[in-house]
């Protein structure tokens, strides 16, 4: 049996290398282009994506969880997965409104703790912000996955 450390390890690789897949070969240009939309079809175009990028996860965490048995809680996992699927969600609606004059979202966050000066000049600052808030966000996943056994 693996220790709750262990648990955690395999979880959180799982989960990110996942991430890494489905946000960069899995999603599509058309819902990358228009997940950040306003309105209904910006909204339909995210939730495809982290429809898509919630299988991947589950998929990596279900291929990892049988390999090294694991023995992880099916509902402690589907949380997990809920965790990282809403807050993924999230972030890639504000998807190309890193530099908007009035920011909403993860980007009005990212604005009101002193990050605006640094979105305003980098123009990879936006993807960073995003980047680290989905891996914050699958830490705690990960943590939520692996906290019990079975």
């Amino acid at each position: 049996m693996a220790s709750s450390a262990a648990r955690f390890a395999a979880v959180y690789a799982a989960l990110t290398a996942a991430h890494e897949v489905a946000d960069h070969w899995v999603q599509i240009d058309s819902q990358a282009s228009a997940k950040g939309r306003e309105g209904a079809a910006g909204a339909r175009a995210c939730a495809a994506h982290v429809a898509t990028y919630t299988a991947t996860q589950a998929a990596a965490l279900a291929v990892t969880a049988r390999a090294l048995h694991l023995e992880l809680s099916p509902r402690r996992a589907a949380l997990a997965l809920a965790v990282s699927a809403v807050t993924h969600y999230v972030a890639d609606r504000q998807g190309g409104h890193w530099r908007d004059e009035q920011p909403r979202g993860v980007v009005r966050l990212a604005a009101v703790t002193g990050h605006r000066g640094w979105l305003e000049r980098d123009p990879g600052a936006g993807y960073l912000l995003d980047q680290s808030w989905h891996k914050g966000w699958i830490t705690a996943a990960a943590l939520l996955a692996a906290a019990h056994r079975r």
